[in-house]
């Protein structure tokens, strides 16, 4: 029981873990393109795939375009 009980907090600290650390994806997207990080960090937390999407589709504000 007890090996059964440390495998559940293994395998559910290494799926927060990589839960957000995925969440970085659109924060840097979006980042990149002159939007704020943290506010994309909380939004793909919660809503990953909407915020890939968003921050894939928004517009560049940092002052340079890219082809």
């Amino acid at each position: 029981m007890v090996v059964a009980a440390n495998g559940w907090w293994i395998w559910t600290i290494l799926a927060i873990a990589v839960w957000v650390l995925i969440a970085f994806w659109p924060a840097r997207v979006a980042a990149r393109k002159g939007h704020s990080f943290l506010g994309y960090f909380l939004f793909s937390l919660v809503f990953f795939p909407a915020a890939l999407i968003v921050a894939y589709m928004v517009s560049d504000r940092s002052g340079y375009a890219t082809a």
